[in-house]
């Protein structure tokens, strides 16, 4: 099992990661989810400008076992897509926490941040998995 979980970092249970600076939260997928995906080939990402609801799929990524949807961990607002990965789904594999980022969103909703899972109950969730 993957251990790289940055701690400045926070997570859902669906295995995507947020990294929040004021109200803009940057969203990917994990590095456990990459690693359970197998090679992605394909990632479907929304339309800047798209409302999101908490837990709404925002996504697609597909890989060369499966396809997994993609669920916003928070409200908001699309500010910015990564259009590199249209190109180079790839990335999602090599740089999860780089490069491979999926989404900005503009916070609707501050208070859910507070569901967000830290790295250590990130880590505590996968060893249950």
């Amino acid at each position: 099992m993957s251990n790289n979980i940055p701690v400045e970092l926070k997570y859902t249970k669906d295995h995507e990661w947020t990294k929040i600076e004021g109200d803009t939260v940057t969203i990917g997928i994990t590095d456990f989810a990459q690693s359970a995906l197998g090679d992605i080939v394909f990632v479907e990402l929304p339309e800047v400008g798209k409302t999101l609801n908490h837990h709404q799929t925002f996504g697609v990524v597909e890989s060369i076992k499966s396809v997994s949807d993609l669920f916003s961990p928070i409200a908001g607002t699309v500010l910015e897509v990564n259009k590199d990965l249209v190109n180079a789904p790839e990335k999602c594999n090599t740089e999860p926490y780089g490069s491979a980022w999926m989404i900005k969103v503009k916070l609707s909703n501050p208070d859910e941040l507070n569901n967000l899972l830290s790295a250590s109950d990130y880590q505590n969730f996968l060893s249950t998995l």
